[in-house]
């Protein structure tokens, strides 16, 4: 059986938006009937029509609001004209609007990818944990990305049935780059070829924890005087976050590929509040590159021994210090860079997918088998 397959997504950018256009591809090549339904705006709608990747456009927007129920009923006429054999949502936006007025046999699975209370504080968060263990009821699987995620969502009492299908890394682009890579990517980005370098990659938002990087800085170059961050990404806060800035601190925008910036780092922070299992980690580790991250679930359980360092979230002190250490020394972060270049081997993507393609043909089956009986 080739199942009929429709993804729906908000995010158009960054790794949610990534994690999608992969697992289409993949799925389309095992001869599946593939659909998805996602804003147009942003990189995946161009990019799954470069693909080949049916689309349906659905408008829709971060976050709930007063536009939610209108997400709702548009996404429910896509869900009847595609009669999916699974439905699966990605992120809160669609686990939302797919779980608010469920068809009828369609079995869902969701995708956390972050779970929505993590992105909120009181009452908001007291709903959006409510509505959570509702909508488990409506809920055929849960996909989690990482062992973290997964613990979240049972700690905080959303009752289901569980998978963990971890996020992986494509190896065959991202392999250990050496000096003269690294050499050569800061000549291609016009950044100095001999001094300390950090990297933060992620869009500018409270979630990624810039702020807290920020408030660290001043310490790092207090300690390290010629060192220099530069800030990957683009998003709501990044007039806030630039008014911040001291010096040795650059914003390079949104880029269409990180890889040069991961190549050109001697160092790389993700100070994240909140992870589902990212990516630009994974990528960093398989590039060779020492990270130094926010010790939360998908950030830390992910570093691998000896990869770099895991601070306390928010944690201005701590976090300047590992930083400083690592610029202050390159070999420490030549040897922690082998160290994670051999960890992200347990992260191929193309297991990701595998395991993926096996969980969802498994809901598929489970609804063959509740329609015929």
């Amino acid at each position: 059986m080739s199942p009929t397959v429709l993804h729906v997504a908000q995010p158009t950018e960054a790794g949610v938006a990534r994690y999608v256009l992969g697992a289409c591809r993949d799925q389309c090549a095992r001869g599946w009937h593939v659909t998805v339904a996602c804003p147009g705006d942003g990189r995946l709608a161009a990019d799954l029509a470069r693909a080949g990747v049916s689309r349906l456009p659905w408008a829709a927007t971060r976050g709930p609001g007063p536009g939610s129920p209108g997400e709702a009923i548009r996404l429910r006429a896509l869900i009847q004209a595609v009669r999916p054999d699974v439905l699966h949502l990605h992120a809160s936006t669609a686990g939302l609007a797919g779980r608010l007025w469920p068809v009828p046999h369609v079995p869902i699975v969701f995708q956390p990818h972050g779970w929505s209370w993590l992105a909120t504080g009181g009452a908001l968060r007291h709903a959006c944990l409510a509505w959570e263990r509702l909508a488990a009821r409506r809920t055929a699987l849960f996909v989690c990305v990482g062992d973290g995620e997964a613990r979240q969502g049972r700690t905080a009492g959303v009752r289901g049935r569980y998978t963990v299908v971890r996020n992986g890394v494509d190896l065959d682009r991202f392999r250990p780059a050496d000096t003269a890579d690294r050499v050569a990517a800061r000549r291609r980005l016009r950044v100095p070829t001999d001094s300390p370098l950090a990297v933060c990659p992620g869009r500018l938002t409270r979630q990624k924890g810039q702020d807290v990087l920020l408030a660290a800085w001043p310490a790092v170059r207090d300690r390290c005087p010629s060192a220099h961050l530069v800030l990957v990404g683009d998003g709501d806060l990044a007039g806030r976050l630039r008014a911040r800035a001291t010096g040795g601190v650059t914003f390079a925008g949104a880029v269409d590929d990180v890889r040069d910036w991961l190549v050109a780092a001697d160092v790389v922070a993700l100070p994240s509040r909140w992870e589902g299992l990212s990516l630009v980690l994974l990528e960093a580790m398989a590039l060779g590159r020492s990270v130094v991250v926010s010790d939360i679930p998908g950030l830390g359980e992910a570093l691998g021994p000896g990869a770099g360092d895991r601070v306390a979230p928010e944690d201005t002190q701590a976090l300047a210090a590992a930083l400083s250490t690592r610029l202050l020394h390159r070999p420490v972060c030549d040897a922690e860079g082998a160290a994670a270049a051999r960890h992200a081997a347990r992260f191929d993507v193309r297991d990701t997918y595998e395991q993926l393609a096996a969980r969802t043909e498994e809901v598929a089956r489970w609804s063959a088998g509740c329609r015929s009986s």
